[in-house]
């Protein structure tokens, strides 16, 4: 709750500063729940993600009727209220199952954060078409490393940084997207705070990045001929 009442805000008031846009994941229970933290992402024009209604649903445990009705009933509300359907997903817990990709697709999504598998978006075929994969962090995330980790504050902004500087020295071979996965209520805790406004000014300093939304990077994907563009292929296989 405290980053619903508290560190949300903070958050916000961060991004703010120095003009950062967000993909914010979007339980569509903060509706009713937190509707001034809605109000707030709407008047920034931050991209709302389609996160399930709650975390306590997991899509790997249900069957394909009750996912479809979870995934198309978040779509619904969120269309109701923000006037234009989510472009994007991530699944609660990023759990999901063998059928959600297609689900997904059918549900008018078109593009899913679930699969941490590559640094470079990339189109996945499902049953009835194709699905982008947008590439979200599993590392740069603060729950893994702060509560799982039990890591530092001041390790994870250096690896911020860290991981920008590298990027960007291998982005002069191919484009990378780079994302920092925040959640409020850690690190919205102001000694956290402080040090992300600092990794993130680095960052800002250095130029040399499109700071975007997952859904402007689909968009932008979608509008080129992929396969030219994201020609070198990740050293794990074949796309």
């Amino acid at each position: 709750e405290y980053g619903n009442r508290v560190g949300a805000f903070r958050c916000l008031d961060l991004f703010s500063e120095l003009d950062i846009p967000v993909g914010a994941l979007v339980n569509t229970a903060l509706y009713d729940h937190a509707p001034q933290l809605m109000d707030a992402l709407r008047a920034r024009g931050d991209e709302f993600i389609g996160h399930g209604h709650t975390n306590a649903e997991r899509q790997n445990s249900a069957d394909e009727a009750a996912e479809r009705t979870l995934i198309a009933s978040c779509a619904a509300r969120i269309e109701q209220m923000e006037g234009t359907p989510p472009r994007g997903w991530l699944s609660p817990w990023i759990a999901e199952s063998a059928t959600t990709p297609d689900l997904l697709h059918e549900c008018g999504y078109g593009y899913t954060l679930n699969w941490c598998h590559d640094d470079q978006p990339l189109p996945m075929q499902t049953r009835n078409g194709s699905l982008w994969s947008i590439p979200y962090p599993q590392e740069l995330n603060d729950i893994p490393m702060l509560v799982a980790r039990q890591m530092d504050m001041a390790p994870f902004a250096r690896m911020i940084e860290d991981q920008f500087d590298e990027m960007l020295r291998q982005s002069a071979q191919q484009p990378l997207v780079m994302g920092i996965a925040l959640h409020p209520y850690l690190i919205g805790q102001p000694y956290r705070l402080k040090l992300l406004r600092q990794a993130l000014q680095a960052i800002r300093r250095r130029g040399q990045a499109w700071w975007t939304t997952p859904g402007l990077i689909h968009e932008h994907v979608r509008s080129i001929d992929a396969l030219q563009t994201f020609g070198l292929p990740s050293r794990g296989g074949t796309r």
